[in-house]
């Protein structure tokens, strides 16, 4: 049975998130979204909510983390190509992320990734099913 995944994310600055964001290709719920969330959507089956931290707090009893400083999670999403992986880097630098690492190409998979505004980790993956290692 297919699933859906909602991943929360803490943010700083609502507006800035969903402009960050929007300025990546992504679009918004606006069902889902208000002043204390946006529900940006992925895929189908893929939301990201973005929540305010006095919002995000309702949700649990432990700190948030300040992911400039420390990790919590990678948000790891596939691309169709190298290519687009290069592109939504270039997107994500331009529109004031952060690079989070060196692109790192092992022939079979392809990655880079970048710190959203809050420094969430995000990475962008094109894996060449004709080229993995058979083992």
């Amino acid at each position: 049975m297919a699933k859906k995944i909602f991943v929360n994310l803490p943010v700083k600055d609502l507006n800035k998130s969903t402009t960050f964001f929007k300025q990546l290709g992504f679009t918004f719920n606006p069902d889902f979204s208000d002043e204390n969330a946006a529900c940006m959507i992925v895929s189908d089956d893929i939301l990201v909510m973005l929540l305010t931290e006095p919002f995000f707090r309702f949700f649990t009893k432990k700190d948030i983390s300040d992911a400039t400083k420390t990790t919590e999670v990678i948000v790891s999403l596939s691309a169709d190509s190298k290519a687009e992986v290069d592109n939504i880097i270039a997107q994500a630098l331009a529109a004031g992320a952060t690079s989070s690492k060196e692109a790192m190409d092992q022939g079979f998979m392809y990655q880079n990734g970048f710190e959203d505004l809050d420094g969430h980790l995000w990475e962008f993956v094109y894996m060449d099913p004709t080229a993995v290692p058979q083992g």
